[in-house]
């Protein structure tokens, strides 16, 4: 008789553990500089037509979450648009890349989600060059630890209010004029918005108010046949932990306390992405949904 351990792919087994080196970049940093370098599906991840013909935006869509989301939806067979700043230019150019390789349609559309202007275009050039809009992912996000309030600017405090919670509100509804019946909003909370670190203050209230953005607009607009939900992202590793988003003493240890020992990868969270926006999920709508390795925070 096989054991569970004989039947987990081979990328999952070798997937790395802490500890890790320390490494800090500038931010908003850079997913080819992160070491090691997170999987996000470029090889591992399989499709199987689940989104075909689809058309989606995903924000920070260059690094981590929304790289693999990105990824996985082109597979599955949507055409995809990404946001991201400019300064990341270099990780968009492999996304859009692995994109076409899919046989989809790639949009780049870089800019600051931190001006509503800049939000509006994003969306209606997103919808007019991809000919139509039935995916919203509100996945970008801005994370700089502080150990106290004390350290915390309000500056700081403005910049991830205004990349966490403005951009998501002006984005959606944007979003709102194009997405027909049957379309799926998915925003990215964070088990931060449950169980907030002393050192995350500012962004750990961005994820309460994703989560609770999520349930009321989901409401709002049942009548329509949009769905909205959202994902609770644990301890992923990704560039965001390395550009600030994290202590480097914490770096060295990242994931190392949940149950599973290690850090997720933003390849093993994509397929939550997928299942909210087909329609194997059409009657969920309004919920949080948790991916924390085990803590089962949610």
């Amino acid at each position: 008789m096989s054991s569970n351990k004989d039947i987990i792919p081979e990328h999952i087994k070798s997937y790395p553990t802490p500890p890790f080196e320390r490494q800090l970049q500038p931010f908003p940093g850079l997913a080819c500089k992160l070491k090691p370098r997170p999987d996000h599906g470029e090889t591992s991840y399989k499709g199987n037509n689940r989104l075909a013909g689809r058309k989606a935006l995903i924000t920070g869509g260059d690094s981590g979450i929304g790289r693999a989301v990105a990824i996985a939806y082109a597979r599955e067979g949507a055409d995809v648009a990404i946001n991201y700043l400019p300064a990341e230019e270099e990780d968009a150019r492999e996304v859009i890349e692995l994109i076409e390789a899919a046989g989809r349609k790639a949009v780049a559309i870089p800019g600051d989600i931190r001006d509503e202007k800049f939000c509006q275009t994003l969306v209606n050039q997103a919808a007019q060059e991809l000919g139509g809009l039935d995916i919203l992912v509100n996945n970008a996000g801005r994370q700089q630890f502080r150990e106290h309030i004390r350290d915390l600017s309000t500056e700081d405090f403005d910049a991830t209010f205004k990349t966490n919670v403005y951009a998501l509100f002006w984005i959606t509804k944007a979003a709102l004029e194009h997405l027909p019946r049957g379309a799926s909003i998915i925003n990215t909370s964070s088990v931060q918005a449950y169980e907030p670190s002393k050192t995350l203050m500012d962004y750990a209230q961005t994820k309460a108010c994703i989560a609770v953005f999520t349930k009321s607009l989901a409401q709002q607009v049942a009548e329509e046949g949009i769905r909205v939900n959202a994902v609770a992202p644990g301890p992923y590793w990704t560039v965001l932990q390395a550009c600030g988003g994290q202590p480097q003493e914490k770096l060295e240890q990242f994931g190392a306390s949940a149950p599973l020992g290690r850090p997720g990868q933003p390849a093993e969270i994509a397929g939550m992405y997928v299942l909210m926006a087909s329609d194997e999920s059409s009657y969920c709508s309004g919920q949080v949904w948790c991916s924390d390795g085990g803590t089962g925070t949610l």
